[in-house]
């Protein structure tokens, strides 16, 4: 596979010393963490504004340190999935907080039995506002808080339900049957990092052998993944149907205050753009000199020799450049990023797949796991992860730390635009044709991937969850022609959906997190916009994105994204981001 952890120069690897010097440290806070749970005397007293102040400053004061030991517990676990010490760490932190979780579990059925006026004087009272916008929250979301007992019971139900995701985890990471193929004479090991390289590896016969063996790994696995899967599916419906909520979409938007109907105009408006997708199928087929287009074929840029190979170094410096009209304390802040221990770069053995950004209120700065390959995906992937970085850098050094964590609808905003800004960088300075042609096929393939491909998950996700609230088994036949179908009307006639894709529902670990993948979708669609604004602009577009950064979750997703210039509640954000695509599918073709 990969390196040993062991041989990764220590530049290249996070500090997790700087949350925690020691495990004996961490164990120390665990301790005290355990002895602050007592929240009996404030039970049954929250009518009053005093003893209710006390209670929620003491709630931050817990959540403050458990947040803590939860971050290093699963960062250290990330670095080898198989380490058993660090995994034991994470139970304790599972298990911590769902005490912490009971023993709170009074709070919000007791807060919203309160006069709807007590809780609204409550807003204009100084002392809370840091809480105000999670009172408005509690007065929308009276009714679906529970009794005292149900709520004291459902409190319990992040370990238990959260099960679904884990075992995913350890099936996807730790016991997943990595195939071997050969390359060049030698045997390659698919890995999931390795596969999206030789997915864009330019012999096919490579690709072909990557996508069935990869795929065969997992159909051998699909008895388990489907169980669960439907299991995380049927948790969502019973949690939606106990809190009184229509749909599990409709508590899941509500839960960020996000109306239903972005997410199915979401799906008409992509739907809608589908023919541009199926126009650049055919484009990219023409190219390839393909008679037939598979599934193994469409991550192959129509460009050959024409892609980033860069060093990791090489790749960060690019990503610099094209961030520079964010300013210079943006800039200053990404160096740091490098030097000091932020980022965890290299792919080795038993480390988590895939990039993410973690942090939370009082860090000394976010954190950001890679697995780099060098592939232009991956130096764009540096670009997204520090967005994440950057977004959770201001939103918890300015806001407080009721109001520092943003939402998931907001949360892929800041990671597209640094995309968008470094992929219009690229195409800017380039003189070389050919690059820019596949500059543009890129951008095309970027909009394809997390605008139209997230916006095909996001239909499966609410196409699986309808099925389980009208009562159809979601068998691996069942989810399997869903998805297979979906990938018809998605790629079109230009492009064979391949028997094997069928399965590729079963590979996506953000399906147990419902409702998340079409929130990229969103993400795009407001990025294009904000970063437009930035180039035609300047200054005042940047200003207006740096509050949209340092408002954290200080209101509704819809209303921060206002402050950047984007209004989501009407169409015109959508209709300028296939306006964006239509007009590169538009120059590629002039070129070509």
């Amino acid at each position: 596979m990969g390196k040993n952890r062991q041989d990764v120069p220590q530049n290249l690897k996070w500090r997790l010393d700087d949350i925690f010097a020691s495990v004996e440290e961490w164990n120390k806070t665990y301790d005290e963490v355990a002895a602050m749970l007592d929240f009996k005397k404030y039970e049954g007293k929250l009518s009053d504004p005093d003893t209710l102040f006390e209670c929620l400053e003491e709630i931050n004061k817990v959540s403050y340190k458990l947040s803590h030991l939860a971050v290093y517990a699963s960062m250290w676990h990330d670095e080898d999935t198989r380490n058993s010490e660090a995994m034991a760490l994470d139970s304790r932190v599972e298990l911590i907080w769902m005490q912490f979780a009971g023993a709170v579990a009074f709070v919000n059925p007791e807060l919203t039995a309160l006069p709807t006026e007590y809780l609204e004087s409550l807003i204009t009272d100084e002392r809370f506002a840091d809480y105000d916008y999670t009172i408005r929250q509690t007065i929308k979301n009276k009714p679906h808080v529970l009794s005292k007992e149900i709520e004291t019971l459902l409190s319990q139900e992040g370990t238990i339900f959260g099960g679904f995701q884990k075992i995913f985890g350890m099936i996807d990471n730790a016991d997943f049957p990595y195939p071997t193929i050969k390359v060049d004479g030698e045997k390659v090991q698919v890995t999931h990092g390795m596969y999206g390289v030789l997915l864009h590896h330019p012999d096919r016969k490579v690709r072909r052998e990557a996508f069935r063996a990869y795929y065969k790994a997992y159909i051998g696995l699909i008895n388990t993944i489907t169980a669960t899967y439907s299991g995380n599916v049927e948790k969502d419906v019973f949690m939606a149907r106990t809190r009184k909520y229509g749909s599990a979409l409709e508590m899941s938007m509500s839960r960020e205050d996000v109306d239903v109907k972005v997410y199915k105009n979401l799906l008409r408006s992509v739907k809608k753009g589908l023919p541009l997708l199926h126009r650049y199928y055919r484009d990219k087929k023409k190219l390839m000199g393909l008679k037939s287009m598979h599934m193994y074929d469409v991550y192959v840029s129509p460009v050959e020799d024409a892609e980033l190979k860069l060093d990791y170094e090489d790749a960060f410096k690019v990503v610099k450049e094209g961030l520079l009209p964010l300013g210079e304390r943006y800039q200053a802040l990404l160096q740091e990023a490098h030097d000091n221990g932020w980022i965890d770069v290299e792919e080795t053995e038993g480390k988590r797949s895939g990039a993410y950004s973690s942090s939370v209120h009082g860090l000394k700065h976010p954190y950001v796991l890679l697995n780099y390959q060098k592939t232009t995906g991956d130096v764009f992937t540096i670009a997204h992860e520090l967005g994440h970085a950057m977004h959770s850098y201001f939103s918890e050094s300015t806001q407080p730390q009721e109001k520092s964590g943003y939402t998931l609808f907001v949360a892929e905003v800041a990671s597209t635009v640094n995309e968008v800004l470094l992929l219009k960088y690229l195409m800017k300075t380039t003189t070389d044709e050919k690059l820019k042609k596949y500059l543009l096929s890129y951008y095309m393939d970027m909009l394809k991937g997390t605008l139209f491909r997230q916006t095909q998950f996001a239909e499966f996700e609410y196409i699986a969850h309808d099925m389980c609230e009208k009562g159809q088994p979601l068998t691996k036949d069942a989810l399997c022609k869903v998805y297979h179908d979906l990938n018809k009307k998605y790629y079109g006639r230009s492009v064979v959906s391949d028997d094997e894709i069928a399965y590729e529902w079963a590979r996506i670990p953000h399906f147990y997190r419902a409702f998340y993948v079409y929130k990229y979708a969103t993400g795009i669609i407001t990025a294009v916009s904000i970063a437009e604004r930035i180039y035609n602009e300047g200054q005042t577009a940047v200003d207006d994105y740096f509050k949209f950064l340092s408002a954290g979750g200080s209101d509704s997703p819809v209303e921060l994204l206002k402050l950047a210039g984007v209004d989501l509640t009407k169409m015109d954000a959508f209709d300028s981001c296939m306006a964006s695509f239509k007009a590169a599918l538009e120059e590629f073709e002039s070129l070509n």
